[in-house]
C-alpha cells in the first residue's frame, strides 16, 4: 500500500492506497475479502453516472455475494453547493438506519431532473427524506444543527490525503 507521505501521481497506476473506512456507512458483509472505499459527491454528475451505470452491477455481482463491501465517504466539491448539505443529510439519515436508501433517493431524484449538475436545496433534501419515510422531526433537527459538518470535513481531508482530486 501507499503509506503516509507517499507520492500519489495522478493518471498513473500507483497501486493500492491505504484508506481508513473511518466510521462511515458500509454496504455488504463486514468480513468481505475486498473493501471498496468510495469518495463521492451527491451533486456530482459523474458520481451520479457511477450510481446509475455501475453501482447496481457491483452490488449484485460482488456485494450481495459477500465478495466486496463498499464504504461510502463524503467528498463534497466546493463548486457543488448542494453537495455539503446532502452529505450531512445522508449522515442524518444514517442515524435512522437509512443511509443507503437516502443515497439512492438523492441520485435518483436528480436524474429525474435531467443531465449535468442539478441544483437542489435543503428543502429538497428534507422532502426526499420524507419520501423514504424517515422520521422527519429528528432528521430535520439533525440537518439544521450542522451536527455532521466536521465528520464530512474529515472524510474530505482523508480523501485529499489519499490522493482524491475529484
Amino acid at each position: 500500500g501507499v503509506g503516509t507521505g507517499a507520492q500519489v501521481v495522478p493518471g498513473e497506476d500507483n497501486g493500492p492506497v491505504e484508506v481508513s473506512a473511518d466510521d462511515d456507512p458500509v454496504l455488504g458483509d463486514k468480513n468481505a475479502p475486498v473493501t471498496i472505499v468510495e469518495f463521492s459527491d451527491f451533486q456530482c454528475p459523474f458520481c451520479r453516472k457511477f450510481f446509475e451505470e455501475a453501482f447496481a452491477d457491483i452490488k449484485k455481482e460482488y456485494v450481495d455475494t459477500g465478495k466486496v463491501r463498499i464504504v461510502y465517504r463524503d467528498f463534497p466539491l466546493d463548486f457543488h453547493p448542494g453537495a455539503e448539505p446532502a452529505a450531512e443529510a445522508a449522515e442524518c439519515a444514517d442515524e435512522q438506519g437509512k443511509f443507503w436508501e437516502f443515497h439512492d433517493k438523492v441520485f435518483a431524484a436528480q436524474a429525474k431532473q435531467g443531465q449535468g449538475t442539478i441544483q437542489y436545496t435543503v428543502t429538497d433534501l428534507k422532502k426526499w427524506a420524507k419520501e423514504i419515510n424517515l422520521n422527519t422531526v429528528p432528521f430535520n433537527q439533525c440537518l439544521d444543527s450542522g451536527k455532521y459538518k466536521e465528520e464530512v470535513a474529515k472524510d474530505q481531508a482523508d480523501g485529499v490525503a489519499a490522493g482524491v482530486t475529484g
